[in-house]
C-alpha cells in the first residue's frame, strides 16, 4: 500500500481549491481542517495532492459499507441506465417499493410503513408532522446536547450548540431535558442518571411546563451522536418507553447516525429491547446518496394521501444504492464483526487512556465510539483546544477524525475496517498525543 502522506497537507492544489471555496461557498459551512478530497475507496481517502488518509469518520457515519463499494457502485450505474428520478410522489416504480420491503425486514415487528425523503433532517421533519397528526397534540420533548438536523422542525428539537440556533428563532414548541450521561450525570449519580432524567420529566416538566396529554412525541437518540457519542444506561430507553405508554406519547428513535449496524445491530434501540413508535433513518442507509427514511406502524402512519410528500423522495438511484447496502448488511456475521471490531477499538483507546492523562473517558457501542478529552481528571474540564490540535496533527499524519460534543473525538469508521487499520490509526493518535 502506498504511504499515507506524500505532500505536507494542505498541498498546493488543496490550497488553491480552498481559496476558491472561501470566495463562493456559504460562510455557514465549516471546515474541520484543510482536507480537499478527490477520491475514496474502502477505508481510504485521497486528497487532490495525492495524499492517502485512513478514514475514521466514514463521511460523518455515512459510508458504513466502505467508500465506493463495488456492489453499490454497480447498482447505481445499472439503475442510471433506466430511471433516476421517478417522481414517486405521483407515479409508482418498483425500486422504492422493493427498497421499503427489504428495509422493514431489518426492523422490529410492527414497523411496516415507510416514508422516503432525502436526508436525516427530512426524516425527522416527517416524524414530527406524523406525530402531531396521529396524536392531535402540539408539543415535543427532546434532549440537551441532542442533534436532529438544521431545518426548522429538526432544529427545534436540536439543543447541542448555541451557534446552531442563534438568530433563527422562534422555534416549534419543544421542551428540552438532560440526557443521561454517566460521565456527566445530570443528578450527580452515574448509577441513577437514567431514573433521574425520567423523574425530572414526571416531577418537573409535566408539573410546571407542559401537561403530558399535550405532548405528541419524545425524540431521542439511542446513542447521543453529535452531542458526544454518549451511551445511556441500559435502563433508560425502557423507562422512557414506559413513560410514553403511560401518557399516550409517541416514542421516536432518531437512528440517523446510530442505525444500519453502526452499533453492531441494525437499530441501536434494540440493544435495550425497545421498539419505538417511529424510527428516523438517514446517512448510511443511502450508501452515499441523499436518502432519508421515516418508518412507523400502519396504525401510526395514518395520514391521508397528499398530507405529506416529497418530489425526490423514493429516488430510484438512492433506492438502488440502499438495496445494495442492505444486501451487504445481510452478509452472515456482519453485526458480530462490527461488535468485535468495536470492542477492539475501545480496548485500544483505553490503552491510550492509560498513557495519556488528557483522555478522560472512552465509551461506545460497536463502531460508534467516543473518546472525551479533559484538562483535569477530577474536574473533567473540557480540553477543547487540545482536541483541535490533536485533530489537526492527526490529519497532517494521514488520519481523518471528527469532533463531537465539547471535547470528544468520535470514532465512526467504515464498518468494514479491520484490526490492522485500527492499529495504524491508534499508532498515529498515540504519537500525536505525546505531551498532552
Amino acid at each position: 500500500m502506498e504511504p499515507l502522506i506524500r505532500v505536507e497537507p494542505p498541498g498546493e492544489k488543496a490550497l488553491g481549491i480552498l481559496r476558491r471555496d472561501a470566495g463562493v461557498i456559504s460562510r455557514s459551512m465549516m471546515r474541520e481542517y484543510p482536507l480537499v478530497l478527490q477520491k475514496a475507496s474502502g477505508v481510504n481517502l485521497w486528497d487532490v495532492d495525492g495524499n492517502r488518509y485512513l478514514d475514521f469518520a466514514a463521511g460523518i457515519a455515512v459510508m458504513n459499507t466502505g467508500w465506493n463499494h463495488p456492489r453499490v457502485v454497480s447498482a447505481v450505474q445499472e439503475q442510471a441506465k433506466y430511471l433516476s428520478h421517478g417522481a414517486f410522489l405521483d407515479f409508482c416504480s418498483e425500486r422504492p417499493v422493493q427498497c421499503a420491503e427489504e428495509l422493514v425486514g431489518f426492523l422490529p415487528e410492527g414497523l411496516d410503513r415507510v416514508y422516503f425523503s432525502n436526508s436525516g433532517a427530512e426524516s425527522v421533519e416527517a416524524a414530527m408532522k406524523l406525530a402531531r397528526h396521529h396524536t392531535g397534540r402540539n408539543y415535543f420533548i427532546s434532549f440537551h446536547r441532542g442533534f436532529h438536523g438544521r431545518t426548522y422542525g429538526a432544529l427545534s428539537l436540536t439543543a447541542g450548540k448555541v451557534i446552531q440556533r442563534r438568530s433563527f428563532g422562534p422555534f416549534l414548541p419543544v421542551v428540552h431535558v438532560p440526557y443521561p450521561d454517566p460521565y456527566h450525570p445530570p443528578g450527580g449519580d452515574p448509577g441513577t442518571c437514567d431514573a433521574d432524567v425520567v423523574a425530572y420529566l414526571e416531577e418537573t416538566v409535566f408539573r410546571f411546563e407542559v401537561a403530558p396529554e399535550e405532548v405528541a412525541a419524545i425524540f431521542v437518540e439511542p446513542v447521543l451522536g453529535e452531542g458526544g457519542y454518549v451511551v445511556p444506561p441500559p435502563g433508560f430507553l425502557p423507562r422512557l418507553r414506559r413513560l410514553c405508554d403511560e401518557h399516550g406519547i409517541l416514542l421516536v428513535a432518531d437512528e440517523v447516525q446510530s442505525g444500519c449496524f453502526r452499533t453492531g445491530r441494525f437499530l441501536a434501540s434494540t440493544h435495550a429491547g425497545v421498539v419505538p413508535d417511529i424510527v428516523c433513518l438517514g446517512k448510511a442507509i443511502g450508501g452515499g446518496l441523499p436518502f432519508g427514511v421515516t418508518v412507523a406502524s400502519d396504525e401510526v402512519m395514518d395520514w391521508p394521501p397528499g398530507s405529506h410528500a416529497s418530489t425526490f423522495g423514493g429516488n430510484n438511484l438512492a433506492c438502488a444504492a440502499s438495496l445494495a447496502v442492505m444486501d451487504l448488511l445481510r452478509d452472515e456475521g456482519f453485526g458480530d464483526r462490527v461488535t468485535a471490531r468495536g470492542e477492539y477499538l475501545a480496548k485500544s483507546l483505553r490503552e491510550l487512556q492509560e498513557r495519556h492523562t488528557v483522555v478522560g473517558d472512552v465509551r461506545g457501542l460497536g463502531l460508534m465510539v467516543g473518546m472525551e478529552l479533559v484538562r483535569d481528571q477530577s474536574t473533567k474540564e473540557p480540553a477543547r483546544d487540545e482536541r483541535e490540535t490533536i485533530l489537526r496533527h492527526a490529519f497532517e499524519r494521514g488520519l481523518v477524525l471528527l469532533p463531537a460534543g465539547e471535547s470528544v473525538i468520535r470514532f465512526s469508521p467504515p464498518l468494514i475496517m479491520d484490526e490492522e487499520d485500527i492499529d495504524t490509526g491508534i499508532d498515529i493518535l498515540d504519537r500525536v498525543m505525546e505531551g498532552f
